[in-house]
């Protein structure tokens, strides 16, 4: 293929240096790329009062493909506050621009794996029967929807008279909520809609096809959420019988998945799950892979595609000299990208090096080390960023 341009968003604090390595282990590999910057960010944030500019948004409108590494998200007192002098009251409104991004180019489709690496330290290990130690084999893949949901976006506080006068035409808003004055009251609106349910839904399925998994695990809370839940259940169900005769659909509630992600989390291979419970059973299964060190994902449209390591920007580790951080989920969220594209001769050599890496246990990161992470780490063994990227590199 011939070389193609990339998206290179590092956005703010680790994001900065996991994404570097990421870069240097594709160029070792052998993937001909162009990496453009595209600026994103806290930093735009502050002194523009736009964390997603419009000239990285056309960037990405070019050439449709980005790497992304980490934003700082802080809560609403804080983005008024840090605003540049000179922008505040001009009504600049702070929103996430990763969610931003996904909403504006209906990156909808989500995947996160969760696979185990032989010789992880931090692999999920339980007490079997007779206290045999016991290390099941994880190998997830979890559809998030990535646009609806509670991460819509479509809330208020001290609602305006429409909103307000909307929610009190529904009983249960008036027995239980009419007494609390307007000004005190919060609203944030869980959306899901047939079109991007149905087509989160269909890339589960789709991937379970492929990979010759039998059943497509729906992780909800329709016995409580019984409109939004009870649409991506319903619709599942009908997907299946009509166009998946070979797959089965699995109902799980969210709150006692989370249970049985230690009871019996190598039985789940596809789960397909709204925004939010996405969001949390992914971190869930994450922990029982590493940690949030080898957690990547792809954020996938129908025209443009972003992949990102799930860990957010770790400020206080920013500052660090050396860098402490795990780069392997940026890393392996390079990998998503490379078979996104096709790439799949350098997306499996990029794979296989960083499990022999890890296999080896001779190079391993604060965290695989159950390190504090603290400079101090190094004096005990614990290798830099840059060294666990050059040692995947060797693995090339």
């Amino acid at each position: 293929m011939g070389k193609r341009t990339i998206v290179a968003m590092p956005g703010d604090g680790i994001g900065k240096v996991v994404l570097e390595e990421a870069i240097r282990v594709l160029d070792a590999a052998g993937f001909d790329a162009e990496y453009v910057h595209g600026d994103i960010g806290w930093e735009f944030w502050c002194n523009e009062g736009d964390p997603f500019p419009l000239r990285t948004q056309k960037l990405l409108e070019q050439h449709k493909i980005g790497l992304f590494g980490a934003i700082t998200s802080k809560p609403k007192d804080k983005t008024e506050a840090e605003l540049a002098s000179e922008l505040k009251g001009k009504g600049f409104t702070y929103y996430s621009p990763i969610v931003s991004m996904r909403q504006k180019y209906d990156l909808d489709i989500c995947m996160r794996p969760c696979r185990t690496f032989k010789g992880n330290p931090l692999n999920f290990i339980r007490r079997g029967f007779g206290g045999v130690i016991e290390e099941p084999i994880i190998d997830t893949m979890i559809f998030r929807q990535n646009t609806e949901c509670l991460y819509g976006g479509v809330e208020w506080t001290n609602p305006p008279d429409q909103v307000y006068d909307a929610l009190m035409t529904h009983k249960k808003f008036r027995d239980n909520f009419e007494w609390c004055p307007r000004p005190e009251l919060a609203v944030s609106t869980r959306i899901f809609t047939k079109k991007y349910t149905g087509r989160i839904l269909r890339a589960a399925f789709e991937y379970a096809k492929s990979r010759g998994f039998t059943t497509v695990t729906v992780c909800e809370k329709p016995n409580v959420i019984r409109e939004t839940s009870g649409m991506m259940l319903k619709l599942a169900q009908e997907m299946a019988k009509n166009e998946y005769p070979g797959i089965s659909v699995q109902d799980t509630n969210i709150d006692a998945q989370m249970m049985w992600l230690t009871k019996n989390p190598e039985t789940y291979h596809v789960m397909v799950a709204g925004n939010m419970f996405g969001d949390i059973v992914s971190d869930g299964f994450a922990g029982l892979i590493g940690g949030l060190g080898f957690a990547c994902s792809a954020n996938i449209g129908p025209e443009i595609a972003v992949f990102e390591p799930t860990h957010g920007s770790a400020p206080k580790y920013a500052a660090y000299n050396p860098s402490i951080v795990n780069p392997c989920a940026m890393i392996l969220s390079a990998v998503m990208m490379l078979e996104h594209l096709g790439e799949m001769e350098i997306a499996g050599k990029i794979s296989n090096a960083v499990a022999k890496v890890v296999e080896e246990g001779k190079v391993m990161t604060y965290d695989m080390m159950k390190l504090p992470g603290t400079p101090d780490a190094f004096s005990k063994g614990a290798a830099t960023t840059r060294q666990m990227g050059d040692a995947i590199i060797t693995h090339l």
